[in-house]
């Protein structure tokens, strides 16, 4: 049976690893859209009352979100560096629990789930902001400017599959140490059982 866990256990840790990734590389790519739509219709980004007369209404958005976007860039990378305390506190291959392992394993879940909420009330209101946007006029621009043109919400409405991934990946890391404590809870057992013959 330990064999078993022990497998599940190293898959999990790499899982939580590459949720951590995907969590970065979307930060890096959620302005993608924002960017190529919206960038080229504000003229002076210095001055906001210039830019909402004279700009396609609600083009501000790419500049609110800057400030959010590097944040998240921030967690990200913080989401990598603690996804590696797994590693370096040999969780993916330890056969018995210790201390530094269960501190990993918090320090995981509490991160992930805290950047999936704080992400999640953030992006849900600039995607509402996004909606709000004035596609005629921004079609209008694209076709003067031959700039690209959406009025997609996918990068906003992926963050669900990608913290969905991530809060998987965290209850997979307290389910995997339950059994593995239920396991060393067994393990003890059969060795006091041992002595207990022995004597």
């Amino acid at each position: 049976m330990y064999k078993k866990q022990m497998t599940i256990q190293k898959a999990v840790c790499l899982f939580v690893l590459c949720t951590s990734v995907i969590v970065f590389i979307y930060s890096l790519g959620i302005m993608t859209d924002l960017y190529d739509s919206l960038y080229y219709t504000i003229t002076d980004a210095s001055n906001r009352e210039n830019v909402r007369r004279n700009s396609v209404a609600g083009a501000f958005l790419y500049y609110d979100m800057q400030d959010f976007n590097k944040q998240f860039l921030h967690y990200g990378i913080g989401l990598i560096l603690i996804s590696l305390l797994l590693f370096i506190t040999n969780t993916h291959v330890r056969r018995r629990y210790y201390v530094g392992n269960i501190i990993a394993v918090a320090a995981n879940v509490i991160a992930n789930v805290y950047v999936a909420v704080w992400a999640h009330t953030r992006i849900s209101a600039y995607r509402a902001d996004f909606l709000n946007v004035d596609f005629e006029a921004l079609k209008t621009f694209s076709e003067r400017r031959h700039t690209y043109y959406t009025e997609s919400t996918f990068f906003f409405d992926i963050h669900y599959l990608v913290f969905c991934l991530a809060i998987i990946a965290c209850v997979l890391l307290v389910a995997n140490m339950i059994w593995k404590f239920s396991l060393m809870k067994k393990e003890q057992h059969l060795i006091d059982a041992g002595k207990g013959v022995a004597v």
